[in-house]
């Protein structure tokens, strides 16, 4: 047999077509053995994350066809060490995540959730003291703004409304303030519609007081407004007061109360002295942790009275290095007001007073 080659005849030389069988079969096990590993890594990565496939970071343009199978890594995606995403199901409600609790620094899983709990009313009583001092409560988780989602922002939904609730856990109450709330007439019943079992805390204040302290605030604002008298009544030489306006209209408190018992019990409703929250704080939040059925952990080593404020502040505690008061809007010089107009707001205001303590069971001593 005759071979036909360049340069030379004869048979092709044996050593080197085996040389190269041989790396053209390397370089196929190679291949296939890559390949395999990372499909390998893939489906311990699915196991090891209950299901979600483990991200490959980075690929090279050249390895595109290759890594096919594997998705690209979500920097703010979960890791071994976080919580997975939550299921379709579970959308409504925001995946946990890692937050601080109230004392000890150390990170917790929470879920955020509609609130058990609401601080009602009443504007100009005392509604932030009392959100303030029980926030210091492990149990409790509390949202610092007003929400306004019973009056103002009903349109937007619950599912609104929870997303800007603070994180829980299972064992905590989640707490919102809206003082407003106590005064709107569509409130009780929305409330009720998101739970029957809500618990309602209204704080309530001297209205004659409160009104020139709800006066003092919008005076402040609004410095080129009426006279408090001028305000408060519609015929002072008849005794005839305005209950059109807001700051005396609020203080009625038992027609507004007549609202929610439509919906709620009494038992389910807890009144906050404003006057007992000054003088006796510890025992008045004691009250207030029984009724939200927590331990009373808020006790009198948690306050001191300020006495350029006129109202007690809640002492330095392990998580701050100064003590903590209200704002400046908290605690203003009140306008001096004509006693004889004081007066006269007393006994307009007096069988309302009365009729709200037969229907509490309970004499906050007003007159």
């Amino acid at each position: 047999m005759a071979y036909r080659v360049l340069g030379r005849a004869g048979p092709p030389q044996p050593r080197r077509a085996r040389r190269l069988l041989f790396a053209f079969t390397l370089s196929l096990s190679c291949t296939y053995l890559c390949y395999s590993f990372l499909c390998c890594c893939d489906d311990l990565g699915r196991s090891r994350l209950l299901g979600a496939p483990r991200c490959l970071r980075g690929p090279s343009s050249g390895g595109q066809k290759l890594l096919q199978k594997s998705r690209p890594c979500d920097p703010s995606g979960p890791t071994p060490s976080e919580p997975s995403a939550p299921s379709a199901a579970a959308a409504a409600v925001p995946a946990p995540r890692l937050s601080g609790s109230n004392h000890s620094g150390s990170p917790k899983l929470g879920t955020k959730r509609l609130p058990q709990a609401l601080i009602v009313g009443v504007k100009k009583g005392g509604t932030r003291a009392v959100l303030e001092f029980i926030r210091v409560h492990p149990d409790v988780r509390a949202l610092g703004t007003e929400p306004h989602f019973f009056d103002r922002n009903y349109g937007r939904g619950l599912d609104w409304y929870r997303s800007l609730m603070p994180r829980t856990l299972e064992s905590q109450i989640t707490l919102e303030k809206t003082p407003s709330y106590f005064v709107t007439q569509e409130a009780p019943r929305r409330i009720f519609n998101m739970s029957r079992d809500t618990k309602l805390i209204v704080v309530v204040r001297n209205p004659v007081t409160r009104a020139i302290s709800d006066y003092t605030q919008t005076l402040s604002k609004k410095p080129d407004i009426p006279t408090f008298e001028g305000l408060s009544f519609r015929n002072r030489t008849l005794g005839l007061v305005d209950v059109s306006w807001n700051a005396i209209r609020i203080g009625m408190y038992v027609l507004h109360l007549e609202s929610w018992l439509q919906y709620f019990p009494l038992a389910q409703i807890h009144f906050v002295s404003g006057e007992r929250l000054i003088t006796d704080p510890a025992g008045e939040m004691g009250r207030v942790q029984d009724f939200l059925g927590i331990k009373r952990f808020i006790t009198d080593k948690h306050f001191y009275f300020n006495k350029t404020k006129g109202f007690p502040c809640l002492k330095k505690t392990e998580s701050s290095l100064l003590p903590r008061c209200l704002g400046k809007s908290k605690g203003r010089t009140h306008v001096q007001i004509d006693p004889e107009v004081i007066d006269q707001l007393r006994e307009f205001y007096r069988p309302y007073n009365i009729k709200f303590y037969e229907t509490v069971g309970q004499d906050f001593r007003w007159e």
